[in-house]
């Protein structure tokens, strides 16, 4: 009888992995993959809704610029904000008093708001200022629905794996927007197409 059991488990645990390796392989140029501390952070990366700003996070993947960068802002039950590779690079350059304010080399991207999609748990979205057309590199993954972001921040993607992981990135002060002191970060980024 236990083995009979197991054996069913098998088959479905099979299905699932092979479900999920096909999905996965599906779009691996529109594959993201975030190590963190404690693991991979699976990200599907959406060309259709916001081409600009999936290609300027690819290419910064590919250069290698949010390996070692902090989550330096990250509020509980709403949302972990990272992204700063000219301050928040934890290896090279990381200032506690300026991450936050910076992006990267290249230029900031216009607005790409989405009607159709909405802010949800797993969204990745990107961080701007004021200005609309100010995104750059920074982006943010929500832990909760926030339906007040909804057609005001570009959405890039959506976890599909991990997130587990993701709720257990170092949480800021809430007192201080989310400031988080000895942040985490993630350990590389890369595009799974890339071998």
């Amino acid at each position: 009888m236990q083995l009979k059991k197991l054996a069913s488990f098998l088959v479905v645990l099979a299905g699932l992995v092979t479900a999920s390796v096909s999905a996965f392989a599906a779009d691996a140029e529109n594959t993201m993959i975030i190590s963190l501390k404690d693991g991979d952070v699976t990200i599907a990366l959406r060309p259709d809704l916001a081409p600009k700003h999936v290609a300027q996070i690819k290419k910064l993947v590919r250069e290698g610029a949010y390996d070692n960068v902090a989550f330096h802002r990250v509020i509980d039950g709403f949302m972990a904000q990272t992204g700063d590779v000219k301050f928040g690079n934890m290896k090279k350059g990381f200032s506690p008093e300026a991450v936050g304010t910076g992006g990267s080399e290249l230029p900031d991207l216009p607005a790409e708001f989405s009607q159709s999609e909405h802010y949800k748990r797993g969204t990745l979205g990107m961080a701007r200022s004021q200005d609309p057309n100010s995104a750059n590199s920074q982006f943010f993954i929500m832990f909760a629905p926030a339906p007040n972001l909804d057609g005001q921040y570009t959405i890039v993607g959506n976890v599909v794996s991990g997130m587990e992981l993701v709720d257990k990135i170092k949480k800021g002060d809430e007192a201080d927007n989310g400031t988080v002191s000895d942040p985490d970060r993630m350990i590389k980024v890369r595009i799974a197409a890339d071998k």
